[in-house]
């Protein structure tokens, strides 16, 4: 429910608000329709704050783009680690001088007396909020490293879903808390700069370029001194429109690979039989893989025990998939001792399914980021993405006459009295639902 809420209900109310708040806003205020510069009132703070924050937040945004607009060309680009590595190295410096102007301009209005003749509390709230969702952001980069490839098939899908008012959240509900804030947070900040001078961001003076030309001539007693006849003449804007279009062309040019890639993207073209064919047989394989969880999910709802596998069916090496009670991966191994070892096979990094087979120290491997597991703590090796351990899970051992003749809880507790040499090993393997999380 609370995920409903925050990842469905908040975005599409922000998205309202950002659309209609800003459009009367304009209608019944248009000359508050800008960021209301304080610049007067002092200049030297805003200088180095401005400057720090704009370059900063432009840097990330940009960044963010790609990932959202071509995030297959993205992924692809991103598969090189030398690019992947820039990519990471650039998003943190800007942060850090995101961070940094954003203080700066903070401080500025608090400390100074004239401002704050000037200020209101959604300017300090709005400043505040983009501060926490900058800090967050460059948390993520550091805890959960490599967002630039994994936000291609996690937000950005999920963002689509939302602009496409087919809200899909199973992308981004089992992501870390930190992702989780920084998406709720960024719906919070657009919905709130109708009613802020964000709102300057959606102004663009269009009509400077179909204005009649205007002279500019500056002189100064000064100058008149020393020659009277210096005149300062400020280039027409005809020139400035003729450099920008120059430099539109030749960005264009070198822009040709990404932006018929891009167009690809938005007009797709049309499909021959053979292709929509192919297209509908993806979609039967997706409900029926939908329908084949739906089962999975029915059936432990349902039922107290599922089962594993028999028990001389288990490897010490090599562990078998299963999907516990959440709906899961997990893994089972057969242990030293000859007794099961049920493990989470869902990474604590980013939730992605780490391998079966052990490596020579007792470890697997999630592929993803690659953080190794130890199976018989679940810790995972020292430097690794991921920061906490693989849950083990409980088990219950069952005779042919459905007899729990050996338990052990998640913890490791066991019970029962059996003599482990004397277990048969015909016995079969089952989870069960009280040891659910």
């Amino acid at each position: 429910m609370m995920n409903q809420m925050f990842f469905v209900g908040l975005p599409y109310l922000a998205l309202f608000l950002l659309v209609a708040g800003s459009i009367l806003r304009y209608v019944w205020n248009p000359f508050s329709y800008s960021a209301l510069s304080s610049q007067f009132l002092e200049k030297n703070a805003l200088l180095w704050g401005t400057l720090s924050w704009h370059i900063g937040i432009l840097i990330i945004l940009l960044g963010h783009l790609p990932a959202f607009l071509v995030p297959e060309l993205w992924k692809s680009l991103t598969s090189n680690f030398v690019f992947l590595l820039t990519v990471e190295t650039v998003g943190v410096m800007a942060s850090i001088l995101c961070i940094a102007g954003l203080i700066i301009l903070i401080v500025r209005r608090v400390v100074s007396g004239k401002l704050q003749q000037v200020t209101t509390v959604i300017d300090i709230l709005l400043l505040v909020l983009i501060l926490l969702q900058v800090v967050i952001g460059l948390s993520m980069a550091l805890m959960h490293r490599w967002g630039a490839v994994w936000s291609t098939g996690t937000t950005t899908p999920y963002l689509w879903s939302i602009l496409t008012f087919r809200p899909d959240i199973s992308y981004i509900e089992e992501m870390p808390l930190l992702v989780q804030a920084h998406i709720v947070m960024a719906w919070i900040i657009l919905m709130l700069v109708p009613f802020s001078r964000l709102v300057h961001i959606f102004s663009f003076p269009f009509q400077y370029f179909f204005r009649p030309p205007q002279k500019v001539v500056w002189v100064s007693e000064r100058r008149k001194e020393h020659d009277d006849s210096l005149v300062v003449v400020q280039e027409s804007r005809r020139d400035f429109v003729k450099g920008a279009l120059g430099l539109s062309v030749a960005g264009a040019l070198l822009s040709v690979g990404v932006l018929d890639k891009l167009a690809g993207f938005f007009y797709k073209p049309e499909v021959s039989v053979e292709e929509e064919s192919k297209l509908l047989e993806q979609k039967l394989k997706r409900l029926e893989q939908t329908a084949e969880e739906r089962t999975y999910q029915l059936e432990r709802m349902k039922k107290e025990f599922i089962y594993v596998s028999r028990l001389n069916q288990l490897d010490i090496e090599k562990g078998k998939y299963f999907i516990d009670y959440l709906m899961r991966p997990a893994l089972a191994f057969l242990g030293k001792d000859g007794l099961p070892i049920l493990i989470s096979a869902k990474c604590t990094h980013l939730g992605c399914t780490v391998g079966s087979e052990l490596d020579n120290q007792g470890r697997i491997l999630c592929p993803c980021h690659v953080s190794y597991f130890n199976i018989n703590t679940g810790m995972p090796n020292q430097g690794a993405p991921a920061l906490d351990p693989l849950p083990h899970l409980g088990w219950v051992i069952m005779n042919a006459n459905n007899e729990i003749i050996l338990e052990q809880d998640p913890s490791g507790k066991r019970y029962g009295n059996v003599n482990v040499s004397s277990i048969d090993k015909s016995n079969r393997v089952f989870i069960a639902k009280k040891h659910k999380e």
